[in-house]
């Protein structure tokens, strides 16, 4: 559990403001999403963590095998290499809720510590999420405000695996929003204000 486990954009948050953390996509940075959080929420605090995976120069934040393929074994092991870093920045800021929103394999490696650690986060925005698996039944998801976003002609993350995912998290008592838009994997003006929404 270390604050440096990651290379990250960070700032206090004011008083009685939240934690954002942001997770970029593949070939994304920290700076992907940070700008987006603080124009959300000026006075939150932020957690923009870089990932550590390169796949041909393309940062991630865990390794797969292919296009949808993920590496079980490695998504488990930095799964919870997030959970102790997330755990840290919670330490280190008592009393401030976090708040989390990741796009694309920033979106999987949220959503995998939201659904093995759900007290972590009190309220986890996913855009464009792919969970490939399906995940054990989790009563700490009961009541925990959850963001989904997707584009119907997505080929990276198809319109079926998402509404699975939806399904499991309704099926867990999770307090679900959807955005789902007619388009790919692409980010539209009415996800970014569903996200607005949500983080306010």
């Amino acid at each position: 559990m270390s604050l440096n486990a990651y290379h990250a954009l960070t700032k206090t948050p004011a008083e009685g403001q939240p934690i954002i953390f942001t997770f970029h996509g593949t070939g994304g940075d920290e700076h992907q999403f940070s700008k987006l959080a603080e124009q959300i929420r000026p006075e939150a605090g932020l957690v923009s963590p870089r990932g550590d995976v390169s796949e041909g120069g393309a940062l991630r934040f865990f390794r797969r095998t292919g296009e949808g393929v993920y590496d079980m074994a490695d998504l488990e092991q930095r799964t919870e290499k997030m959970a102790g870093f997330i755990a840290a920045h919670r330490a280190a800021n008592p009393g401030h809720p976090v708040y989390a929103l990741g796009y694309s394999n920033g979106a999987n490696i949220l959503a995998a510590v939201l659904l093995k650690h759900p007290e972590l986060v009190d309220r986890a925005a996913l855009l464009h999420p792919l969970i490939p698996w399906t995940p054990a039944d989790n009563a700490g998801l009961k009541g925990k405000p959850v963001l989904v976003t997707a584009g119907q002609r997505d080929p990276i993350c198809p319109l079926p695996l998402t509404d699975g995912l939806i399904g499991y998290l309704e099926s867990q008592g999770a307090d679900v929003t959807k955005t789902i838009h007619s388009g790919g994997h692409e980010l539209r003006t009415e996800e970014l204000h569903a996200l607005q929404a949500f983080l306010s």
